[in-house]
């Protein structure tokens, strides 16, 4: 599965910029981000775990919305 995500042109040309001619984008960003490689990791974490996880990523997301909108117009 894929996801858009809206950056701005400056951050894209950075991240653009620091491309190697065999990286795709994700790559590039994955490599500036310091974000593992999803077969790396892909395994670790016991069904109940994830789902523990997942729903407590969805608390904080479902309660961060305005520091999230905060952070989104720093960058626009």
């Amino acid at each position: 599965m894929s996801k858009s995500v809206r950056i701005s042109e400056e951050f894209h040309a950075f991240v653009a910029a620091h491309n190697r001619d065999d990286e795709t984008m994700e790559e590039t960003l994955r490599r500036l981000v310091g974000g593992p490689d999803p077969s790396q990791v892909a395994g670790i974490l016991s069904d109940d775990t994830a789902a523990a996880m997942r729903d407590r990523i969805d608390e904080k997301t479902a309660t961060g919305v305005e520091s999230k909108r905060d952070l989104r117009e720093r960058f626009e």
